[in-house]
């Protein structure tokens, strides 16, 4: 049976276009007017849906210097610690009302990672289509349970996931009664090497949970995304800003939005690509099929003449017998004349003598 989920006016399913999201993450750099620009941005290069995170600086972590809530793990962000860095990177909550509403003007989707409980609850009030679980937070399974039982699609991030990461959310929400679950495979390293991303894990994870597969994917550049889309991904998650060089926590990694237009449209060229699983000709090749190789007379000849190399040929077009017939024709007679040029037909053979 063939899963299909919805979300808002987007069917996703093995036979429907890819659903192209453009995560906003940190780089409205905490200007509403800028958040409003990367979502227009968004909508003209070609997106179905923005997505952002609810979180505050105290939602997702401590205030704390100890250590472990130090950032020191080779990251863009090393020498400062989690909670600064959140001050600096979360989008505001006053705005993220607004925002849906400017997004679904703009005929776009628009939905959030929460962070916590009080974000799910925040969020709900906003009445979002879906879900988007961050991959640091696979493993909150009091907060997936709470997700998974307001029946919403969820999309999952993968990255920092062990296999049992994943079939415990995986668990987690099919016991809550919901099977709108999407799984992105992920490369938690900002931005991705594409040795590490290991693009033949999405039609693996597909089968193994049975379940619609996708791409959240931190390289640079849009081929990643339209490989994965021809390996059977039917969601992609790109970061979009609208210069990298403005700054900002994720921007070194993010798209601008005429590379974003560009991956857009490589994806739908793909899909148009992939088809169906067909051996018949199109229209068009079955046309050029005439321009395929038989046999012809390739020297003027009398009749009686015996067939050789020299003066029966396998050439372009497709208008004598088929080249399997060559060595059965060779060292028979021609039963009439023919000039250079004349296809092949039996009636030119004698199989008499």
């Amino acid at each position: 049976m063939k899963k299909e989920i919805i979300i808002g006016n987007h069917v996703i399913s093995e036979d429907s276009p890819t659903f192209i999201i453009a995560e906003m993450s940190a780089n409205h750099n905490m200007d509403f007017d800028r958040a409003v620009a990367i979502m227009q941005a968004a909508k003209d290069a070609g997106a179905d849906a923005v997505k952002i995170q609810t979180y505050t600086a105290d939602t997702i972590t401590l205030d704390c210097d100890d250590p472990c809530f130090q950032i020191t793990q080779g990251t863009l962000w090393d020498g400062t610690t989690l909670h600064k860095l959140y001050e600096t990177a979360y989008t505001p909550w006053e705005w993220q009302p607004k925002l849906k509403q400017i997004a679904e003007e703009m005929g776009l989707e628009f939905f959030s990672s929460p962070f916590d409980l009080t974000a799910v609850d925040f969020l709900e009030e906003m009445d979002v289509s879906a879900y988007k679980i961050a991959s640091f937070e696979i493993n909150d399974i009091p907060m997936i349970k709470k997700i998974a039982k307001l029946g919403k699609p969820m999309i999952f991030a993968t990255g920092i996931a062990h296999l049992a990461d994943i079939e415990l959310a995986m668990q987690t929400c099919r016991e809550a009664g919901n099977e709108k679950v999407i799984l992105l495979k992920c490369t938690s390293a900002y931005p991705a090497p594409y040795e590490a991303v290991n693009l033949r894990t999405i039609p693996s994870m597909a089968q193994t949970f049975d379940c619609i597969t996708g791409l959240s994917d931190h390289t640079m550049g849009g081929a990643v995304a339209g490989a994965a889309v021809a390996l059977g991904a039917k969601v992609i998650e790109k970061h979009l800003t609208l210069k990298r060089a403005d700054g900002g926590a994720d921007s070194a990694f993010s798209m601008e939005p005429e590379e974003f237009r560009e991956m857009v449209d490589n994806i739908r060229k793909i899909e148009l690509a992939l088809g169906k699983v067909t051996y018949d000709l199109s229209p068009k090749a079955a046309r050029e099929r005439e321009h395929s190789r038989s046999l012809f007379v390739s020297k003027d000849m009398k009749a009686g003449e015996v067939f050789t190399p020299e003066n029966l040929r396998s050439v372009r077009p497709a208008n004598g017998l088929h080249t399997r017939y060559y060595e059965e024709l060779l060292g028979k007679r021609i039963t009439k004349d023919a000039k250079l040029g004349t296809p092949m037909s039996w009636d030119l053979v004698d199989f008499e003598t």
